[in-house]
């Protein structure tokens, strides 16, 4: 079986196409030139020649959905992927904001893969998952995304196979540097069962992750594009990490500040998964930033009294792309009944249920949570419901 994964990244689209164990063919391409040309990303599917399933870019994630299965893709894509109205769109994009250009990016391509009646399916984020216990979740909605979510698969596969373990001895937590976001999560028994998604992990790169709710109320209104505002990006006026990390050599603030910053609070985001994960196996990094040399070993000296640390394995042949497309690739494959089927089992990804907003009860998400509902409801033919789905 020959399966495709597309993650959706803040700075390129990454594509993998796996058969078996191994990577047979990678792919890149920037995310702001699919977000003006998504014919771009279907012309490098189309190179990547026949498969058997595609696991698109599921952004906040859906209980495990295929292409037949949507009647609306464009409503399915921005509203219930990225719990985003159009007006929210057409404002990041007027605004020429970086991270928007993600979301529309995805909107365009999924509805593209839909006109094509290519053998794709949309996957949970973690928040969805059984593994994860409900009391977790309760007025949360980014406890990783579906990206993540998949970084957590190989996860799982890469420490099994590293050291020989079946996947209920699997036990980690899952450190993502990313260039938007920074996320951790927690695997035990080789299940997700806990995580803080990159709006819950503070001062990524790009965004501020979770804000002190007097700084919201002060905020006043605040729209979608905001969350990708706030970070160490801002704070020392730069996208490219090398300045930061070169100020933070020479002691120069803000670099010296947003540096501390957003180790400190990575650290502080491990120490509270120790809560769910008591001993973990392994400290995994992964992501963009995971593999500059100077940013993991400012982190690795930090948090290797809690456990060992190392980055994320690849599979066998790949050389460009990120974790995450790896991820996506083995999730399709095993869905779909492939060699990694007994993977997908374990981790229970089919169970999938629910909308990510399922768990929040604050009044002020009312019409939210009924909104995001209603817009699974319309757009999929047979929505998977929670008992928690009010």
């Amino acid at each position: 079986m020959r399966a495709l994964g597309i993650d959706p990244g803040t700075k390129s689209f990454d594509l993998v196409v796996i058969e078996g164990e191994e990577v047979i063919w990678e792919g890149s391409v920037e995310t702001v030139k699919v977000a003006e040309k998504p014919e771009l990303l279907i012309e490098k599917i189309d190179e990547a020649g026949s498969v058997d399933v595609i696991a698109g870019p599921s952004g906040y994630g859906v209980p495990v959905t295929w292409n037949n299965d949507i009647t609306d893709p464009y409503m399915f894509a921005l509203e219930v992927l990225l719990l985003t109205r159009q007006s929210d769109l057409e404002m990041g994009v007027k605004r020429k904001e970086l991270g928007i250009k993600v979301y529309e990016a995805i909107t365009k391509v999924v509805a593209e893969l839909w006109v094509r009646k290519l053998p794709t399916c949309y996957v949970p984020s973690c928040i969805l998952l059984p593994t994860v216990p409900v009391h977790r979740k309760i007025n949360r909605l980014d406890m990783g995304t579906a990206d993540k979510m998949a970084v957590a698969v190989l996860g799982v596969y890469d420490q099994a196979s590293t050291f020989g373990l079946e996947y209920r001895d699997v036990s980690f937590i899952l450190v993502e540097l990313g260039f938007g976001y920074n996320a951790v999560i927690g695997v035990e028994e080789g299940q997700i069962v806990d995580g803080l998604g990159g709006t819950l992990v503070p001062n990524g790169f790009l965004t501020i992750g979770p804000i002190d709710a007097e700084v919201a109320v002060l905020g006043h209104s605040w729209v979608r594009s905001d969350v990708f505002h706030g970070g160490i990006a801002e704070l020392c006026k730069t996208y490219n990490i090398e300045d930061v990390l070169e100020g933070f050599r020479r002691g120069e603030h803000p670099y010296t500040t947003a540096v501390r910053a957003m180790l400190d609070s990575i650290e502080k985001a491990i120490l509270s998964m120790t809560s769910s994960i008591k001993k973990p196996r392994e400290i995994i990094l992964s992501g963009r930033y995971s593999r500059n040399e100077v940013l993991r070993k400012l982190l690795t000296e930090r948090v290797e009294g809690i456990a060992p640390v190392r980055n994320l394995g690849r599979m066998k042949g790949s050389k460009i792309s990120k974790e995450a497309a790896q991820g996506y690739a083995i999730v399709g494959e095993g869905i779909a009944g492939g060699t990694f089927k007994k993977l997908i089992e374990h981790m229970r990804i089919k169970e999938a249920s629910g909308t990510v907003l399922d768990w929040v009860f604050h009044p002020r998400l009312k019409e939210a949570k009924s909104w995001l509902l209603k817009a699974y409801k319309e757009s999929v033919r047979k929505p998977r419901l929670t008992s928690d789905a009010k």
